[in-house]
């Protein structure tokens, strides 16, 4: 990693004359370089330059330099601190490193050694900043006042996720596909005291029956056939953090049975392993389907409902929030104009009003598709017009046409509903050649709902299309 052009500033803390002036012809042609003489000066000149590394003298006249290392670590712990140590000081060196020097050196040093020693503390200085300020662009994306909607069901969405963000109950939220869960899990951590720790996610639909235990307890090498190595599963991934279980209603019952021993025992054992694994994670679930429906017809365990049904989250379809349709649209309008670095577009009147008039079926994933999709169309317009959504606006023209006949009595609502269904679900196959898998990341969908919905609605694969679905990767 290649530090910042601009000089760091090192500070020299070291009685010797000789030696501050060694370092100092070493790093200043690289550095900008302060000096101390003992530790109050070392203190005053700390505090007034504000230095991004400093070289201590372990034993310095009248303060022990361990003294001075824990008040530079007190007053800025991100600072590093190289101790400068005699060769029969090198076990002081090491307790030192224990109260949180980054490095030490002894006396006579190496030169090179000296720069590889500096270089690494100042370039794990970047990466610690960097982490710190991607850290703070998480925590301000996912604070739970930047989920977008003035409706009513969403401010209620905001005032329960402010109430239980913080605490480690477990937490159901349903909703259709695309309605934003992952976002409003993701909110909860970002918002609770584990925000520093560990969020994971991971689709229970997209995964066969055959990984999904291994993906949530990991496995022992030699525990099956392909087993060539140890993995570590999601849940000691999400250790001290979130685990948030994606689609939970496709859970198989035997899995259902293990993940509830989870929450009941918070331990578990890798596939093959016989240890007993503790975890302190958090549960956020999810699920677009009637988890209550699900239970009546013994499908999904009645007992893991309640464990994982204490704090229920609905968030309502898009088509249910009309007046959150122009927020959605102007926030992810301005989130592509950021991203791409171009001048500002404004969504014209009549693009407005298509978008308000449209059923969204995909939800808010598919309102970001739409307008990412105007917004590559739009090129160097000023402005989103109705030609930049020719999804939309086809759609519209079809559903006017849907709706008369509807209600002149030529066609009944059911058909109507299915016929509009089906023309959207042809739209997004053709888009993507027919790939199952990318049609339904299109729509916001599971691809097991989208083969559902096709099997119903007589929809098939014309003899030209893609024929082979992409395998789910699977990391070991």
């Amino acid at each position: 990693m290649d530090i910042s052009t601009t000089k760091k500033r090192v500070l020299l803390i070291d009685d010797d004359a000789r030696v501050r002036t060694s370092l100092k012809m070493v790093l200043e042609p690289s550095y900008d370089i302060f000096q101390a003489a003992d530790a109050q000066e070392g203190l005053d000149v700390f505090r007034k330059e504000g230095p991004d590394l400093v070289l201590l003298d372990v034993i310095l006249p009248g303060t022990d330099g361990l003294a001075v290392l824990q008040t530079l670590r007190s007053e800025n712990k991100m600072t590093p601190v190289i101790m400068l140590t005699g060769t029969k000081s090198v076990k002081t060196a090491v307790d030192a490193m224990k109260l949180g020097a980054a490095d030490y050196l002894s006396k006579p040093f190496e030169v090179e050694e000296l720069r590889i020693v500096v270089d690494r503390a100042l370039n794990s200085l970047e990466l610690e900043r960097e982490v710190k300020r991607l850290r703070a662009q998480v925590l301000q994306r996912y604070a739970f006042h930047n989920l977008i909607g003035k409706s009513q069901g969403m401010q209620e969405i905001y005032a329960k996720i402010e109430q239980v963000s913080d605490s480690r109950t477990t937490v159901l939220i349903t909703g259709e596909s695309g309605t934003g869960k992952e976002l409003v899990a993701k909110a909860l951590h970002y918002n609770s005291s584990r925000r520093d720790r560990p969020f994971i996610a991971l689709n229970c639909a997209a995964l066969p029956e055959t990984l999904i235990e291994s993906e949530l307890f990991g496995h022992e090498k030699g525990s099956f056939t392909d087993a060539t190595a140890r993995r570590v599963g999601q849940f000691e991934l999400a250790n001290s953090g979130t685990l948030f279980l994606d689609e939970i209603g496709d859970l198989s019952p035997m899995t259902q049975a293990k993940l509830l021993r989870v929450l009941q025992e918070r331990e578990f054992t890798r596939i093959g392993g016989v240890q007993s694994i503790k975890v302190d994670v958090r549960i956020v679930a999810a699920s677009n389907k009637n988890l209550d429906e699900l239970v009546r017809k013994g499908q999904f365990r009645e007992d893991l409902y309640y464990r994982i049904n204490v704090i229920a989250l609905y968030l309502p379809p898009l088509r249910e929030r009309g007046e959150d349709v122009p927020l959605l649209a102007k926030h992810f309008l301005a989130k592509r104009v950021e991203e791409e670095k171009r001048p500002p577009i404004e969504l014209g009147k009549d693009a407005l009003e298509l978008l308000t008039r449209y059923p969204w079926p995909g939800n808010v994933r598919e309102m970001e598709n739409i307008i990412e999709q105007a917004f590559i169309w739009s090129q160097h317009a000023a402005q989103i017009t109705p030609e930049h959504l020719p999804t939309i606006l086809k759609s519209d023209s079809r559903s006017s046409s849907l709706r008369d006949d509807t209600l002149a009595g030529r066609m009944s609502l059911e058909k109507a509903v299915m016929e509009f269904e089906r023309e959207i679900i042809l739209d997004a196959l053709k888009r993507t050649n027919y790939v199952q898998t990318h049609a339904a990341n299109l729509l916001g969908i599971s691809r097991r709902m989208l083969k559902y919905r096709m099997d119903t609605l007589g929809i098939g694969r014309p003899d030209n299309a893609a024929s082979q679905e992409p395998e789910p990767a699977v990391q070991e």
